[in-house]
């Protein structure tokens, strides 16, 4: 398959899918959990068909001030409440209260933040996402410094810090999707998901990068279309195969794992399929048209 002959259709591709994400994000936005906006968690289950009862606890919580609250099935005869933050106290209170209500119900989890820590979260998290971006362009910077002749190394690093955009930017149209459709909300597990996504990703393109810069010390009299060619196919099977390895053992957390987890796993397999697709597909052929360009 001659890869940069059709780098177009590729360019396509990630074209539509980079104005999806962007007119979701600008329309939706993020549904933000409390991890960043403040508020309470509280995940209750009962051995038997938990909806049966979900009228009856709604109707006993919006009786104690606690702000809008929002319920949210698991499917595993579970419940998520979310409302206002609460006090340790309180908490206990509506346990106990919902506990002579329902004697089977049993709590799951209780997460409880306050605003102005969900406000500092949400600060420190952009810091992280940009230092990451900086950290990995000085590296790249630094591993392709001894090879400039043909290819420019500060390049490889420019073109692999977009690429990590390009498949950050996707998990984020894709969480703006998911908030609006399936009221998935972003929290600390998605910033993690994001982190190790850019990880991954240029993880993947540093390996087709690396195959071009060796082909170009010992293949130098060939076009540099060719050699381009040849590093994406010497490299595409090791990527296909990597990814694939990690993607199996994701859909089993995310179909037989508990609900807890999904928005990581949803995110991270996004990431890995993403972030194969640019590695492979975008940033090599970005990399053979900025390069026939002018030096």
């Amino acid at each position: 398959m001659d890869f940069i002959q059709k780098r177009k259709i590729f360019y396509g591709i990630s074209g539509i899918i980079m104005i999806i994400s962007l007119l979701s994000f600008l329309i939706w936005g993020f549904n933000f959990g409390i991890d960043f906006t403040g508020g309470s968690l509280w995940e209750l289950t009962m051995e038997k068909d938990i909806n049966q009862s979900i009228e009856e606890i709604s109707d006993y919580l919006a009786e104690q001030d606690l702000g809008q609250i929002n319920i949210q099935t698991t499917g595993e005869n579970s419940i998520i409440l979310r409302f206002s933050n609460i006090s340790e106290e309180k908490h206990i209170e509506l346990l106990k209260d919902i506990e002579e209500i329902h004697p089977l119900i049993q709590e799951k989890r209780f997460e409880s933040i306050g605003p102005s820590i969900g406000g500092e979260l949400k600060v420190k998290s952009i810091w992280a996402t940009i230092l990451v971006f900086a950290g990995i362009l000085l590296y790249l910077w630094y591993a392709f410094h001894h090879f400039s002749s043909v290819i420019p190394s500060y390049r490889y690093g420019v073109l692999a810090v977009l690429m990590l955009m390009h498949d950050a930017f996707f998990i984020v149209g894709l969480f703006t999707v998911l908030g609006k459709f399936q009221g998935w909300e972003v929290n600390s597990d998605f910033l993690v998901a994001l982190l190790v996504v850019i990880g991954y990703s240029v993880h993947d393109t540093i390996v087709v990068f690396d195959r071009i810069r060796e082909n170009l010390k010992t293949r130098t009299k060939e076009p540099l279309k060719d050699i381009v060619n040849i590093s994406i196919q010497q490299t595409l099977m090791r990527s296909l195969n990597t990814s694939l390895t990690t993607i199996f053992p994701l859909l089993s957390l995310y179909f037989f794992g508990p609900f807890s987890i999904k928005i990581l796993v949803t995110a991270m397999i996004g990431g890995v399929i993403i972030g194969t697709y640019s590695s492979v597909f975008l940033a090599a052929p970005l990399l053979y048209d900025w390069s026939k360009s002018k030096n």
